[in-house]
């Protein structure tokens, strides 16, 4: 299992099409095969700043999400609202030993 947490910062003018073009991202990277979980949230200190969550069953299920088009025109459409560019940042999981 592979876990990559990705942090957002985005210009305040952009935050409600961010938003909106991200949840379109989220409920198609749900369904992909491999996909564990799939979380998007918004900091409650700083709405500019958010955090998605993915969890994947493998590396390569993780690589695929990065080729599938819903992600690609995130990717594209996300681009410019950003005020720096996003980290993601890769973890191991230590616990629970097994996803449920």
């Amino acid at each position: 299992m592979v876990v990559t947490v990705v942090h957002i910062q985005v210009k305040p003018d952009a935050i409600a099409p961010f938003i909106e073009a991200t949840i379109k991202n989220h409920d198609a990277a749900v369904k992909e095969k491999g996909n564990l979980r799939f979380d998007f949230l918004q900091s409650s200190d700083d709405p500019s700043c958010f955090m998605l969550y993915e969890a994947y069953e493998s590396d390569e299920a993780g690589r695929d999400h990065k080729t599938t088009s819903h992600y690609l025109t995130w990717k594209k459409t996300v681009a410019d609202w950003m005020q720096k560019p996003r980290e993601g940042i890769p973890y191991s999981i230590i616990r629970p030993l097994k996803w449920k």
